[in-house]
């Protein structure tokens, strides 16, 4: 398991912190209906969930750069089609997975990469791809976010796949709670309330407004009151469009 870990200055507090391969989970959410999200994966390594991510088309998976380990090459698989991350579903092996060249882990920036799959999906009612945005959405939007994960942290991941209810913040206002001057408009950011968010976990996996609208990129651990920031998909859609193929 690879860690990566970063600096944050928030509100006068240093913050070290370490993102292990299987990082951000939701807290604060429930379980969701089978069936509710089929565009959700898990992306796996040894049958064991490191990262969610999305289904865009029968060959194409949409998830987080940090997700994506060399090390891990030729080993990763995709299920999908289950909200039971360890039970059910189909399973397909990962052919390619192609990062941001410009993805940085100093800033969490570029945070972006496409898994190809060796064989396409076969899609049923519960196996779906999902239509990517590609407008800027603003601040005040509700949207949904859905993940396996740590219900509460410190803890252990849930079996089951949870969503919460999320609203994103303007950029600014991310900035400013955030106390860091590196979030710009390549990333989008949502707060709620203390105890709903990301967790350990989540990375990769998708925010929902009708469209996708985000990819878990990183926060601090966990729902404590301030903005999880995700890659901001429209931001993006010249570079998925030219490596989904």
């Amino acid at each position: 398991m690879y860690v990566i870990c970063k600096i944050l200055y928030v509100r006068s507090i240093t913050y070290f912190l370490c993102m292990h391969s299987n990082d951000w989970r939701i807290i604060g959410g429930h379980a969701a209906p089978d069936g509710a999200y089929p565009y959700q994966i898990s992306l796996q390594v040894y049958d064991q969930h490191l990262c969610g991510g999305s289904i865009m088309d029968a060959t194409t998976i949409l998830t987080a750069a940090h997700c994506i380990n060399p090390e891990y090459e030729g080993l990763y698989t995709v299920k999908v089609g289950t909200v039971l991350v360890n039970e059910g579903g189909d399973v397909y092996e990962v052919a390619e997975a192609r990062v941001h060249p410009n993805y940085s882990t100093q800033h969490t920036k570029n945070d972006i990469a496409i898994v190809k799959l060796k064989s396409p999906i076969i899609f049923n009612e519960k196996v779906q791809p999902i239509a990517l945005e590609t407008e800027h959405v603003d601040g005040d939007v509700e949207c949904v976010l859905t993940g396996w994960g740590y219900l509460q942290y410190p803890g252990t991941g849930s079996d089951e796949l949870q969503q919460v209810d999320l609203k994103t913040v303007t950029n600014t206002e991310c900035s400013t709670m955030l106390n860091s001057p590196y979030i710009d408009e390549t990333q989008i950011c949502t707060l709620t309330t203390v105890g709903e968010g990301s967790c350990h976990g989540d990375s990769g996996g998708p925010l929902v407004a009708d469209k996708q609208i985000g990819i878990v990129s990183f926060g601090i651990p966990c729902a404590i009151g301030f903005p999880d920031v995700y890659t901001r998909v429209s931001a993006y859609k010249d570079w998925i469009e030219q490596n989904r193929h």
